[in-house]
């Protein structure tokens, strides 16, 4: 079977106040303004060898507009196309700044995915930006702790086994890992990949009546010392770190969780494996069992849960699940002798 995916190329997000965010990404995060086009603004890391990477949109409130995947080869593009209006999507073709032509499509749980593979690479030759390294497209960024790239992007929908097989199906993803409650057979989470990454998708449950949900994206690093230091930087000027520093069990990447000024939520990730396994069987992980932390010893607060645009209703596991799978989820080592 022809591959058709290789990695995730860009986010595209909305905000109520584009400015404070760009703002904020730039001065705090570490990323660079690259472009300015009908209200979008266009940023990257310093490590990104695309045009952009992070693309900021006005919009009433935080939310994900698409998330873009590189196809393998022109050909695996087309490919892709036929297979998601084969699956009863109807997609269209699109003209994407600085990438070209693509294929944007709404999936069967509200999400807007963007696939191409013409890109514009980026490159600075030439003056401070420029990379003493001939791999590097450009020098690395003087705020300490600055992401070096677009690492994944972690969705929210109401069926996390229903969304992995189609997405699997379909697209061709990797299914890497799952986590189901231990108190019911209710799969809460599940990560998905294009390449050696442990995901550059992640799913988790969302009980809401709101179609199209996403709970955070996530940059990298290359150590976990950068990564404390931008937690230590990010509590000094006024961003408190809504999750970590700590290890996922799933993946075992280092993550910390934040929020940008729309609210919402970024990850930095660090570390963890490279699973080459071309026939890897998906295992399923127990929050007991520290999938989500893997010493096994914080609780994951209640503000995780909530994913972007808020819900109609009660927002990702609050509505429709009961208090005890609530309790289950969120502080998974007290009934195992660990709380």
């Amino acid at each position: 079977m022809i591959k058709l995916l290789s990695h995730l190329s860009y986010v595209a997000i909305t905000s109520p106040d584009v400015e404070a965010s760009v703002d904020f990404y730039v001065n705090q995060v570490g990323l660079t303004v690259v472009d300015r086009v009908d209200g979008a603004v266009y940023l990257r890391c310093w490590g990104d060898y695309y045009a952009y990477s992070v693309v900021v949109l006005p919009g009433d409130e935080p939310s994900l507009d698409t998330a873009a995947w590189r196809t393998s080869s022109p050909e695996a593009l087309e490919e892709a196309a036929k297979r998601v209006e084969a699956a009863g999507i109807q997609g269209e073709w699109v003209d994407v700044h600085k990438i070209g032509r693509a294929y944007r499509f709404t999936g069967p749980w509200g999400h807007t995915l963007t696939l191409h593979w013409d890109v514009t690479r980026h490159k600075d030759t030439e003056g401070d930006a420029a990379s003493i390294y001939p791999d590097r497209p450009s020098r690395r960024s003087k705020v300490a702790g600055a992401p070096r790239q677009l690492d994944h992007v972690t969705i929210a929908t109401s069926d996390v086994d229903a969304f992995v097989k189609w997405y699997v199906d379909v697209l061709g993803f990797r299914f890497m890992a799952r986590t189901v409650l231990d108190e019911a057979p209710i799969s809460v989470f599940s990560v998905l990949t294009t390449n050696e990454k442990s995901h550059d998708l992640g799913v988790v449950l969302d009980g809401s009546s709101r179609a199209g949900r996403v709970n955070h994206y996530a940059f990298w690093v290359d150590t976990r010392e950068e990564l404390l230091i931008a937690a230590d930087i990010l509590g000094e000027n006024g961003y408190p770190i809504e999750y970590g520093p700590s290890i996922h069990g799933i993946g075992e990447q280092n993550f910390l969780y934040y929020r940008e000024p729309s609210t919402l939520r970024i990850e930095l990730n660090t570390g963890g494996y490279r699973n080459y396994v071309p026939d890897w069987e998906a295992n399923t992980w127990k929050p007991s069992q520290g999938s989500n932390n893997f010493y096994r010893n914080s609780v994951m607060p209640m503000s995780m849960t909530e994913s972007f645009p808020p819900a109609d209703g009660p927002s990702a596991t609050e509505e429709g699940v009961p208090d005890e799978i609530k309790d289950a989820l969120l502080n998974p080592y007290a009934k195992h002798g660990q709380g």
